[in-house]
Order: C-alpha cells, then structure tokens, then sequence
C-alpha cells in the first residue's frame, strides 16, 4: 500500500531543488496531483513550469531517464506535442536532492508548462478522433525507434497487471472487492485471461506504450489535443492504449461513438487487423481491473477516494456486458463504412 508523504515536506525538497534549474526557491507552488509522483506548478513573476517529484520505488533511475529520452524523441520526430524536460545548470534533465528522512537521494524532473485544458464531456468524440491518430503515429515510432542501451520500462502484461508483484496491486485487493456479485468479475476476468494468451505478444501486437492515455492525461488548447505524463509508459499491448483512453468512459453512454471516433483516427495512420479490433473489449476490462489494483494500493489518494465502492459496482456491470458480448461490436466498423 503506497503512503503518501505530507504535501509541506515535498515542498520543503523542490524549495532545495530550484536552485539547479536556475529558479528562485521563493517561487509560488501548487499542488497539481498526487499519485505515483508529486506534480506543483512552479511559478514566478514570468513564468511557468510544472516539476514532478518522483516516487523512491517507482521506477529506477534508468526508467525515469528512459522515459524522458522517449518523449523527446517524439516530439523531435514525429512532432506530436510531449512535455519537454528542462535540463538543470549541470546539463542533467534529472537532479538529486539528499532527503533526510531516509538518508536517500530523490529524483526530480522539470517541464515547460503546457497551455490547455482537459477535454470536456461534449468534445469526447472529436477529442478522441486525434487522440487516435496521435496514438497510432506513437505506436509506428516505437515500433521503429532504437532505443538507449540504458532503456527500461515496466511491462503491462498480465505478469505485470496480475502477477506476484504487480505493478499497481491486484485487482482483488480493490475497494469491496468481496461485495456481491464480484463472481462475475471473476469469470470474466478468467475468460480475459484466455483470450489474452491466446492473441499473444507478437512485436505487431506488443510493444512500448503509453498506458494512461485516460482524459486526465490529455490537454486540448485551439483545437489541439496533447498528450501529458509519460511517467506510466512501458511495454504492452498497443490496443491496451485505447483501452487506457477509454478510462471511467467504459460505461459512457457514448462509448461507442467515441471508440468508433478513436479507431477513425488511429487507422488514417496505421493498420489494425480484424483479429486486433476483436479484442477491444479484453483490453477495456484489463485496463478496468488494473485501475482496481490501483485504487487498493494508493486509497489515500484523492482519485482512490472519489472512485469508491461505485468503481467496483461499475466493475461487475462492465463485466456482466462483457460476458455477454454487448461491450463493442468491431463488426460495426464494417457496418459502418457499408
């Protein structure tokens, strides 16, 4: 279970860390959200910048640089609009603060704030339609990217999700993960199971991802959608990206249309197979029973919080459609064009 440090404490490290980018320990600090990392805005009289304070037992160092290294060279190659680190007076986008409590150095990295706003319910489809294109412009430059030496990321497999040491908590550790009906959850996640060993990890199914495409994540400023927080980037299924988008949507009651909207996007890019498309739904209730995991490892977060019992709710009604064939119809794309 992940325990959150006091918001003052962090304060206090970032204060230590400004110097090394050059900023004035007396700039203003706000808290943007809490989960695996710390994220403030930092701001002075002139400007903005957003830092992150990582978590000690995330990722390594290697993974943190990885990370960066990856969102560089997206925006360098393939001009998709990533938050871009800011590198310190020693020429490190990384720096290392002495943290008395655990006698331990702490990372931190600093971004250029990025002008926007989070897609409102009303601009899901044509949002989505972007985001879609983005994605599959992602997935084309990691399939052809070569990689640092130093690269690693975590996997999202279903070692990663469901194993002995999952990254984010098992989905039966979740909140009321014993209330009725749960059974159905179950069964659906078994029949997931198989049909995820069955479709495989070849290199065109699986692959560096983004992971947490969700809305929280997304910022669209005149028109444009931008893609924020890489810090959950790993190797996956690239369907589990749409999956991921589709976060607190899978009950929507336009989740088709913005599903439809999302593939419209992804395939003026690049391809997916008939055999892809069908596992839409497995990849929806894996990203669903991740998010459970998460939410009973981090329930002092505010977003752990506000889910709550009605996640798990949600969970079984999700399952119950999923069972029953009614999550989405990849036929429909064919209807549709006809």
């Amino acid at each position: 279970m992940i325990q959150l440090e006091p918001v003052d404490y962090l304060e206090t490290l970032i204060q230590q860390a400004l110097p090394r980018w050059n900023i004035t320990p007396e700039a203003s600090l706000k808290l943007l959200s809490y989960s695996e990392n710390a994220t403030f805005l930092v701001s002075d009289e002139e400007q903005k910048w957003v830092l992150r304070v990582n978590r000690p037992d995330y990722h390594t160092e290697n993974g943190i640089r990885s990370e960066l290294a990856w969102m560089k060279a997206l925006r360098e190659e393939t001009g998709l609009e990533t938050p871009l680190a800011i590198e310190g007076l020693d020429g490190d986008v990384l720096q290392f603060i002495d943290e008395p409590k655990t006698n331990t150095l702490r990372t931190m990295a600093l971004f250029h704030f990025i002008e926007g706003k989070h897609p409102e319910s009303e601009d899901l489809v044509a949002a989505f339609n972007q985001l879609g294109a983005m994605t599959a412009k992602l997935h084309v430059h990691a399939k052809q990217w070569k990689r640092p030496e130093y690269f690693e990321r975590l996997h999202w497999d279903l070692d990663g999700a469901f194993g002995l040491k999952p990254n984010w908590g098992h989905w039966k550790t979740g909140f009321a993960a014993n209330i009725q009906g749960i059974e159905i959850v179950e069964k659906a996640a078994a029949y997931m199971e198989k049909r995820l060993h069955r479709y495989g990890q070849s290199n065109d199914r699986y692959g560096l991802i983004h992971s947490d495409f969700r809305t929280a994540n997304l910022f669209v400023h005149e028109g444009k959608t931008k893609i924020l927080d890489f810090d959950d980037c790993g190797f996956g299924w690239y369907l589990y990206d749409l999956a991921s988008s589709m976060t607190f949507l899978e009950l929507h009651e336009q989740r088709d249309e913005i599903i439809h909207s999302w593939l419209d996007g992804y395939l003026e890019v690049a391809p997916l197979s008939e055999a892809d498309l069908a596992e839409i739904p497995v990849f929806m209730l894996l990203r669903r029973l991740v998010i459970m995991g998460w939410a009973g490892s981090h329930p002092d977060t505010e977003l752990a919080q506000e889910m709550g019992v009605q996640y798990t709710i949600d969970t079984i009604e999700f399952a119950k459609q999923y069972l029953a064939n009614q999550v989405f119809d990849h036929q429909s794309l064919y209807k549709k064009g006809a």
